[in-house]
């Protein structure tokens, strides 16, 4: 990301992951020293579900619904 400042991140996480925890996501993203502008880049989703959250059906209605807004976003950047 400091190579490329213009790269946008989406991270998903269901609260009930236990195969991948969320904790351990924002901990690591938290302690790669990014400068703040480009930590901007960084989203970060959360769903009622565990690690196939598209198996949880409002997990999946927002999933699909946070992943579509993301690709809308990053589309229409210069």
């Amino acid at each position: 990301m400091t190579k490329n400042p213009n790269l946008e991140i989406l991270i998903l996480n269901g609260y009930y992951d236990i195969a991948t925890p969320f904790f351990g996501v924002e901990y690591t993203i938290d302690h790669l020293g990014l400068e703040p502008e480009i930590k901007k880049n960084i989203t970060m989703k959360y769903y009622e579900a565990g690690h196939m959250m598209y198996t949880h059906k409002p997990s999946l209605i927002a999933f699909k619904k946070d992943v579509a807004d993301f690709v809308k976003k990053t589309m229409a950047r210069p």
